[in-house]
């Protein structure tokens, strides 16, 4: 059969088969890579290379070192052992799966060891990784959250004899909402305080000026009437008033906690903005379909790069890494 007679895949079934072919997985990520066509040294950015076909690689003819590069070069799969055919499957498991999928499952599933599935999840979510710039406008909700466990599921070594939000981990998200053909959209960060002057310059910083942001009664919006719309609603009189509620965005946490709660168990606050980046990929390409988002989130490789020393916080001196850091 001719190759271009075989159609993309629209599902995980038809995905399998068709990547399971080397030639469709190395095509596919070379489109990726250079949409155009040509192929450029990812060291120096020359076009005049040479494609060495038995081992799929090119050799870049102004590189005194590091001249030979593969597809994977310059992403996330960089200096990977582990197959595109397997990279690209996990790659459609995760962005379809509206719970995630634990690194466990993708061990048994892909046929690697749970160590590798761990590390390649973790690279999958940095792609996933929204490096958007464009504020947000119109009706924006504002509203916080807390992950962590719940005192009373604690070990006794553990318990401080404090409840609430004690040793949870503040999260604050944001969340246009819909205006015509264009869907929600949400934005996470972790938050190492909720008081104002932590809040306020992260709002600021992610919504227009003039836009209309709605919040609950929380003291630390107080300040964003000098240059926004803000509607308040009080949850101890009501959950809704019209338009002025955070529901959208209680809809978007639920989603997320479920997915902690019930695939991955327990995740570490410095780990936090990673699950934070895979769900909201999810929920702003909920309206795609599978094939859809799978193309979108391989298509997030492209200029990024996570080392395992980084990842687990041996880079240096066994400090913590800088995203983890600074969202820490």
């Amino acid at each position: 059969m001719n190759k271009k007679d075989v159609k993309f895949p629209q599902t995980l079934h038809e995905a399998i088969r068709y990547f399971s072919s080397d030639s469709h997985a190395f095509d596919f990520l070379k489109s990726i890579r250079w949409p155009d066509g040509k192929v450029k040294c990812p060291y120096c950015k020359s076009e005049d290379v040479s494609f060495i076909s038995t081992r799929k690689v090119w050799k870049c003819k102004h590189c005194a070192e590091k001249s030979q590069f593969s597809v994977k070069v310059g992403t996330v799969m960089e200096d990977s052992p582990i197959s595109l055919d397997k990279w690209l499957c996990a790659f459609w498991l995760i962005a379809n799966a509206k719970n995630g999928i634990s690194s466990y499952e993708l061990h048994r599933s892909l046929g690697v060891t749970q160590k590798s599935a761990w590390f390649l999840l973790h690279r999958i979510r940095l792609a996933m990784q929204d490096g958007s710039i464009e504020k947000f406008s119109g009706r924006v909700e504002a509203d916080e959250t807390y992950i962590g466990a719940k005192a009373r599921n604690l070990h006794k070594h553990k318990k401080t004899g404090k409840t609430g939000m004690v040793g949870k981990t503040a999260v604050l998200g944001l969340l246009e909402r819909e205006a015509g053909d264009k869907p929600s959209r949400v934005r996470c960060k972790v938050m190492k305080r909720v008081r104002t002057r932590d809040i306020d310059p992260t709002v600021r910083a992610n919504v227009e000026k003039g836009s209309e942001i709605i919040t609950d009664k929380f003291s630390s919006y107080y300040r964003l009437p000098d240059e926004y719309v803000h509607q308040v609603i009080d949850h101890a009189v009501s959950y809704a008033e019209g338009h002025v509620h955070v529901n959208c965005l209680e809809n978007f946490w639920s989603l997320l906690k479920r997915s902690i709660r019930g695939t991955y168990v327990n995740v570490e606050p410095f780990h936090l903005f990673r699950y934070l980046d895979e769900q909201a990929f999810r929920f702003n390409e909920r309206k795609d379909n599978d094939a859809g988002r799978f193309v979108k989130a391989v298509a997030g490789v492209i200029g990024k790069g996570l080392r395992y020393s980084k990842l687990i916080g041996q880079d240096s001196g066994g400090r913590l890494p800088p995203e983890a850091a600074k969202a820490w």
